[in-house]
């Protein structure tokens, strides 16, 4: 799972959210920041309040005393699909590389979709991260705010 802080970016710049059944978000606040909860029609289902905005409501949830959390107050994470689903036609493939000091994750980007300041229609832009999702993530922060 990618940090929220890299869920956060991710939001600020520019990826949207059209939350569906085995979505992970959290609540962005200091007490639940650290716990992820998964949309599911049985336990967190999406809803409309009063006043027209989208929310989770948490139906028997024993473990906090949630009701509902409004759409904007939940950071979506992610999942590696769908990262890498965002990525599109971008996205020319992963691959992992042993280094000294241990496994990377590596992303290429099709450079053609890159800033000007790349080298050229064949140039391509890599990615390197500890995991697969951070990789993808990564690569998708550079899609989005190099555009």
């Amino acid at each position: 799972m990618i940090d929220i802080d890299i869920a956060r970016r991710l939001r600020d710049a520019g990826l949207a959210w059209e939350p569906a059944d085995g979505d992970w978000f959290v609540v962005d606040n200091e007490l639940l920041r650290q716990e992820p909860f998964m949309l599911s029609s049985m336990v967190i289902e999406r809803g409309i309040s009063r006043h027209g905005q989208s929310v989770f409501r948490f139906n028997g949830t024993t473990e906090w005393a949630l009701d509902s959390v409004e759409q904007y107050e939940a950071v979506w994470i992610p999942r590696e699909g769908q990262l890498r689903d965002a990525l599109g036609d971008a996205f020319r493939e992963l691959r992992r590389e042993t280094t000294v000091d241990g496994e990377v994750y590596v992303v290429q980007l099709d450079g053609s979709r890159q800033p000007a300041e790349a080298d050229g229609p064949d140039s391509q832009r890599e990615v390197r991260a500890p995991s697969a999702e951070d990789a993808y993530a990564g690569a998708l922060l550079v899609l989005l705010t190099h555009s």
